[in-house]
């Protein structure tokens, strides 16, 4: 059956009419001040750490706490600890430790103790605890939800476990680590930003990411890396309404 063109071009400016006065409804509600505003705030939820670099990944819980000076201004405190399992090659120590296990290597090679084609890889287990102090500055021009950035600069404390596979590879793990595992402290720099999605006037979900930067085990891996956290839940706020 044949189709008046005339018509479907009438139904799609009906649509576009539609949608437009639906976003406009929706900007409607989505703009404006928002009425309450604690002055205190508290949040818990679900961590996900990444460095790529050492292939870690981890999971664990993040907490925060705060206090809003203004509106707009924030401070407070965060702390996150998050296990998972990362992998350790040569390729990321030092050039000391590189020559030292290269020079290990080719003496085994040379006795035919060196499995043909082998690759030096350790498995660990890393334990990940974040501890950070700051400001954090948030936009409210939304009734729905509200944006926020802040600093990201803290300590970390991490304990690595060395998980080897083969008997090489435990005999230089414990010339790394004697006592089977390595704990260090560092600071970390970066920064941070998420999305309070507002549920009632006292109860919202926090969505946010954090990028930093650090040096852990320096005295054995060569660089520092990047670590991202993704982490979300439930934020509840409470106390005077600082919108006043």
């Amino acid at each position: 059956m044949h189709r008046d063109p005339s018509l479907s071009c009438s139904l799609s400016s009906r649509r576009a009419v539609v949608l437009a006065l639906t976003l406009l409804v929706l900007s409607g509600q989505a703009f404006g001040q928002q009425e309450y505003v604690g002055r205190y705030d508290a949040y818990v939820g679900y961590a996900y750490l990444n460095s790529p670099r050492i292939s870690l990944s981890s999971s664990g819980v993040h907490v925060q706490t705060g206090l809003r000076i203004k509106s707009w201004l924030s401070t407070g405190f965060d702390f996150s600890d998050s296990s998972g399992r990362g992998l350790l090659t040569p390729s990321l120590l030092t050039a000391n430790l590189q020559q030292t296990l290269g020079a290990q290597l080719q003496q085994l090679a040379a006795h035919g103790m060196l499995p043909p084609g082998y690759s030096l890889a350790v498995p660990f287990n890393a334990s990940t605890r974040t501890y950070e102090l700051g400001p954090q500055l948030a936009y409210r021009g939304f009734t729905a939800f509200s944006l926020f950035v802040r600093p990201a600069l803290g300590a970390v404390q991490q304990v690595a476990t060395p998980r080897p596979r083969d008997a090489i590879a435990a005999a230089i793990v414990q010339q790394l680590t004697p006592s089977g595992s390595k704990t260090d402290w560092q600071y970390f720099y970066g920064f941070g930003a998420g999305a309070t999605i507002n549920m009632t006037h006292h109860t919202a979900i926090n969505l946010q990411v954090d990028v930093v930067r650090d040096h852990l085990f320096n005295d054995i891996l060569k660089d520092g890396r990047w670590t991202v956290r993704l982490a979300a839940g439930p934020n509840f706020q409470w106390g005077r309404n600082v919108m006043k």
